[in-house]
């Protein structure tokens, strides 16, 4: 080797090792400046008279015409690349990013206001949620008869089908029969029996409705009995509103007749509510309160809650019934739904007279308040 030659090289590698504080200051990481090459690298070149391009080209290395030097190692080498962020530049141009720096959001819509990356650009962006005009209808949708039949057939021939078809299908009569409670109740040394049963007759606005209920003791003869005739007519989708007569059988006590004027139906929550007030030829003013609720266990199981209070504006003392409120009941029925129309049951019910009819009944050697054990029936056809 020549001394011009050996005083060349020897100038290249000290531009080398120059080049590298600049080089760590801007790769952005804080390092100790790399070593030179090993010989081995040199011997190398050296063998094949080969020299790699600068990959650092512009970040303080030696003049262009200083003849190329082989590469030093990667200062790069096992660190994690710093994430390019929206409108940041690589520090190194020029580099090949790594596969695994791929722009994890490729095919991902953005929103409007977000920046794009250099790695981000010509990726395809749509809106996610396209703006659907909110126009009104036009004014010909609804410029046209009611019945798109009349601008094919007479109108009035179409008037009669329609009043046809809502006589035979909508003004549809039908009937249903139901016994709500047939039971018989268990109590301390008097056990006795109760129904309570209604039906109707007629169409989706007006019906017949006929109401029965009574109670005796088992053994003995009947306490007390009662039937209301009512009609009945629809107000709502949910209640109806009724009025007709009532009238009791009392073996032991004078008989009466009631006018009837209530309300009966389905109140929020599912809750059925029969309510009702009483006048009677002497003038007597009474009420009655009926809720329950089907809590369905199992499609078949139902537990039923039940409820019924009485009221009256005036002391009746020939009937037992003090003003205010005079009775109420509670109870708990567990049926099983063989099949909707025939279920039986078990239950508990707790009955109170209370204010002056309670006294009434005291004063007749009766308790004024019960707790029966129920077994029944319900059903309906």
């Amino acid at each position: 080797m020549t001394m011009g030659r050996f005083l060349t090289r020897l100038a290249t590698a000290c531009a080398l090792l120059g080049a590298a504080p600049a080089y760590a200051q801007h790769s952005g990481h804080s390092m100790p400046m790399t070593a030179p090459p090993p010989a081995s690298g040199m011997d190398t070149m050296r063998s094949t008279g080969m020299g790699a391009a600068n990959p650092h080209a512009g970040h303080g290395a030696a003049p262009a015409q200083v003849p190329a030097a082989p590469a030093p190692a990667d200062p790069h080498a096992g660190h994690q690349a710093m994430p390019m962020m929206s409108g940041q530049s690589m520090p190194h141009t020029g580099h090949t990013p790594p596969a695994t720096q791929a722009d994890p959001h490729a095919a991902h819509a953005m929103g409007s206001g977000t920046p794009m990356s250099g790695m981000q650009a010509g990726h395809a962006m749509s809106d996610p949620s396209p703006s659907v005009p909110e126009a009104p209808p036009p004014a010909a949708a609804t410029s046209g008869p009611r019945h798109a039949a009349d601008t094919v057939f007479d109108p009035q021939t179409m008037a009669g089908a329609r009043e046809t078809l809502r006589t035979e299908q909508g003004g549809l009569t039908a009937y249903k029969i139901m016994a709500d409670r047939l039971e018989y109740r268990a109590r301390d040394g008097r056990d006795g029996y109760l129904w309570d049963g209604q039906g109707w007759y007629g169409g989706d606005i007006d019906k017949l409705w006929i109401k029965t209920e009574g109670e005796g003791t088992v053994g003995s003869k009947l306490e007390d009995a009662e039937i209301q005739a009512l009609w009945s007519r629809a107000i709502t989708p949910w209640f109806d509103f009724q009025a007709g007569g009532r009238q009791d059988y009392r073996p032991d006590g004078p008989d009466r007749s009631y006018l009837v004027l209530g309300l009966q139906g389905l109140a929020p929550y599912f809750f059925e509510l029969d309510t009702a007030a009483f006048v009677s030829q002497k003038g007597d003013v009474t009420a009655r309160i009926e809720a329950e609720y089907d809590q369905l266990i199992t499609q078949k199981l139902i537990l039923q809650p039940r409820a019924e209070i009485e009221l009256a504006a005036q002391d009746v003392p020939e009937l037992g019934i003090g003003a205010g409120l005079s009775t109420f009941e509670a109870g708990l029925r567990l049926r099983y739904e063989f099949v909707p129309d025939f279920a039986p049951y078990i239950g508990v019910e707790y009955e109170r007279k209370v204010g002056k009819t309670g006294r009434y009944a005291r004063d007749e050697g009766e308790d004024a308040g019960s707790t029966s054990f129920l077994v029944g029936l319900r059903m309906w056809f």
